[in-house]
């Protein structure tokens, strides 16, 4: 099975230096320093719980709502590059070995200056970065964010577990189905993953087959929270077109005010594609988001003929092109499809 190495959205050279922020979360321990309590590491200043409510973030030295560090160390002092993987347009993704430790991890670099114009849409909001973020969202679907901080030059750094298995995109691209018993399996897995992110309070913005890896094991991971925004209207205001075209929901693509149900139709995308190894829309530069409005998808029955008509019926009311028309929620999703066996 091949490695996996999570995509970064954007390129840049290994910095020569970084600095480690003391927020970080254990295997077992919770999230362990975003909570008041005035916890102190290292000589750190202690860090407090972060608002998603459009407040002002209360972090000190906090990077133009993005990232931050107090204290900066030589990232390339700790860690030993194994392997670098998908770069992107604004980040890198390496595997890395902790040298004291001999511990694997994923450590994402993002580009402080390309990240910025994306990051200024928020400015004056509190927008918590992709570090902070990850430590606030867990579950058994969700890949783990162990520490964030930044580089010396200033780029963030978010260090995470690293997950080996296959993205579901890939999985998809052979056009070799899975078994129907694992198809189920593995559209349950990932809705939970979307609920475990709606349920901490924010929306992911880019659901797609690229962001799950299914390991060795059969556990589904989602990861990437780098377009994750907390579940405010501030936040997801008309006309920030952000996302994978082919899997945006239509108010996103229309420009509308938006919320986590964007989310489940990019779910619904998803999980249709890992059922049938098709589109339900024809694929193209602005996706079948725009499509959405005047086509109805095509029933998924047409591809998998046998396909449990609840599961059917669920994945398909995710596809509406009005909020209002798709589950509420991830949870009633779920319980939509709880009694389903293939």
């Amino acid at each position: 099975m091949d490695a996996f190495h999570p995509r970064g959205r954007d390129h840049e050279r290994p910095p020569q230096s970084g600095a480690l922020r003391v927020l970080s979360r254990g295997a077992t321990d919770g999230i362990a320093f975003l909570y008041p309590g005035n916890v102190r590491a290292s000589g750190h200043r202690p860090a407090r719980r972060i608002r998603t409510d459009g407040g002002q973030m209360t972090l000190q030295g906090f990077f133009s709502g993005l990232f931050g560090g107090s204290k900066r160390v030589d990232l390339w002092k700790r860690f030993e590059r194994l392997r670098e993987s998908n770069s992107g347009t604004m980040s890198t993704f390496y595997k890395v070995r902790d040298l004291k430790t001999g511990e694997i991890h994923g450590l994402k670099l993002i580009d402080r200056a390309k990240a910025a114009p994306v990051e200024s849409r928020y400015k004056g909001l509190g927008k918590p970065g992709e570090g902070e973020v990850g430590l606030q969202i867990s579950g058994p679907n969700i890949a783990r964010t162990i520490e964030w901080g930044e580089s010396m030059s200033g780029d963030p750094f978010v260090l995470q577990e690293f997950v080996e298995g296959k993205l579901l995109h890939a999985l998809i691209s052979t056009k070799q189905p899975l078994p129907p018993a694992q198809r189920l399996d593995v559209v349950r897995q990932a809705a939970t993953a979307v609920a475990a992110v709606h349920k901490a309070g924010f929306v992911h913005r880019d659901i797609c087959p690229r962001n799950f890896i299914l390991r060795p094991d059969g556990r589904v991971v989602l990861f990437d929270f780098g377009l994750t925004v907390p579940d405010k209207p501030v936040f997801l205001q008309p006309g920030n077109r952000i996302g994978t075209p082919n899997y945006m929901a239509p108010e996103v693509v229309r420009r509308r005010q938006a919320d986590k149900r964007l989310d489940i139709f990019s779910f619904g995308v998803s999980a249709y594609e890992v059922c049938t190894l098709a589109s339900p829309w024809p694929r193209g530069t602005t996706g079948s988001a725009a499509l959405a409005h005047d086509t109805p998808p095509e029933p998924i029955d047409r591809h998998w003929a046998d396909i449990p008509p609840p599961l059917a019926a669920a994945i398909m009311s995710c596809l509406a092109a009005e909020p209002d028309k798709r589950p509420p929620t991830m949870e009633k999703f779920l319980a939509s499809i709880a009694r389903v066996t293939v």
